[in-house]
């Protein structure tokens, strides 16, 4: 069991039967009251997010996550197939509302990590940081520069983005799967 002081950002903890990744655990302190922790929680299984109150006395079932890597294969209509590295014909399916905002970042035959509870498949985590291929930039407005200093480019997997005027059509960049930003580029 985890205790009050124990939740923070990253652990998976058991809320209703369901595993809860903690995405934001932020302590309230009142007057003369007691504090108390405002927490975020991810559904796993279904991705969906809630705000939580969690008071000192309250504790929490640490969740048994088994973890094992897999790759993505195809995006159909919002369904997104995986197969086990070692076993491509094992094949599983989850869906963009899943998995969240990092769905956009996924590349064909990109390695991920599956979440196991229970023995079922239900989630997948993206590295941190992915290399994806420019293939379509917005030419940069003359004189810009001091202004906002980004452009829209088109990544290979058909994502939309944000990313400094010097990048251009085939570069290779670095994207922080987590915020969702531009991180570097990589080729010269």
């Amino acid at each position: 069991m985890l205790s009050y002081s124990e939740l923070e950002k990253g652990k998976v903890i058991i809320v209703n039967e369901q595993p809860y990744e903690i995405v934001e655990a932020q302590a309230v302190f009142k007057g003369r009251g007691h504090s108390y922790l405002q927490t975020k929680l991810k559904n796993l299984a279904t991705g969906g997010v809630i705000t939580k109150t969690v008071q000192p006395r309250d504790s929490f079932e640490e969740a048994d996550i088994e973890k094992k890597e897999a790759k993505f294969i195809y995006n159909n209509k919002g369904k997104l197939v995986f197969s086990e590295i070692d076993n491509p014909s094992n094949r599983f399916e989850l869906t963009e509302t899943q998995i969240g905002e990092e769905a956009k970042f996924l590349n064909t035959n990109g390695i991920v990590e599956t979440l196991l509870f229970d023995g079922k498949i239900i989630n997948v985590k993206l590295p941190i940081k992915v290399q994806l291929k420019v293939i379509e930039v917005t030419p940069g407005v003359k004189g810009d520069r001091a202004a906002s200093g980004n452009k829209a480019i088109t990544l290979e997997n058909g994502t939309i983005m944000n990313a400094p005027l010097f990048i251009n059509k085939d570069d290779v960049i670095e994207i922080n799967t987590e915020r969702g930003e531009y991180v570097r580029r990589i080729n010269e």
